[in-house]
């Protein structure tokens, strides 16, 4: 299902080719603080002429960027307790079920690291299942790791966790602590997980050749927030 298409396998051609194919595995963010109505507007215009996979906002500007997007079939994506993950499961549960009520059709959820790391698996896990159960059948659902913070066992642990609940994606980082995205860590969570799950790259990806590095990996899908950086380099 999730298996890395032709990209990283070099078959292309045509670089028009390249860059369609590549833009529908980006999720364009716009996530600091400080983001406007225009940025998410601006977002969204350049999001729909590329046809990126989605559009990751904030959950206040949900709203928005549904309103923006209707009718492209680029989605509207959102971080649920991003980016610390440290609020409890039932608030976690709200705020997706929230989420998917202003029209959020991709959830990406931090997971509790700090009772990852406290060895609290079974909370961490029930966590998974709880937002899990949410998503279900209505929007897809991403599973944040924050590599950077966890040792190689963490890892696998919260992996084999997601794919246990039934996630649909396991994604790396959210992009604003202490590391990104790595291409050892990528191949780590594929491998893990095997190839019936999503793997999202996310972090410090700025450039073409970074994120071909990624998919060749193992990832399908690269969140970033500079994506058009990255199409362009399809043409050099």
């Amino acid at each position: 299902m999730y298996k890395c298409n032709d990209i990283a396998a070099n078959t292309f051609v045509e670089k028009g080719e390249l860059m369609q194919k590549l833009a529908r595995m980006i999720d364009h963010t716009v996530l600091k603080p400080d983001a406007t109505e225009q940025d998410i507007i601006k977002a969204c215009q350049e999001a729909k002429e590329y046809e990126f996979a989605s559009v990751c906002v904030n959950p206040y500007n949900v709203s928005l960027a549904r309103e923006q997007l209707e009718g492209s079939g680029v989605k509207v994506c959102t971080g649920i307790e991003y980016p610390l993950g440290a609020t409890t499961t039932n608030t976690k549960v709200f705020e997706a079920k929230d989420a998917i009520d202003n029209g959020a059709q991709e959830l990406d959820m931090v997971i509790n690291i700090g009772a990852l790391k406290s060895k609290k698996y079974n909370l961490v896990e029930k966590e998974i299942q709880a937002v899990v159960e949410v998503c279900r059948g209505k929007v897809l659902f991403k599973v944040i790791l924050e590599t950077c913070l966890l040792s190689e066992e963490e890892k696998v642990i919260v992996c084999q966790m997601a794919k246990k609940a039934g996630a649909d994606f396991i994604k790396t980082s959210t992009g604003v602590s202490t590391g990104g995205a790595t291409v050892e860590d990528i191949k780590l969570i594929r491998k893990t997980v095997g190839q019936n799950i999503g793997v999202k790259a996310s972090g410090g990806i700025r450039s073409y050749e970074t994120a071909i590095e990624m998919i060749k990996a193992g990832a399908n899908r690269i969140g970033c927030s500079s994506p058009l950086t990255i199409i362009k380099g399809c043409t050099k």
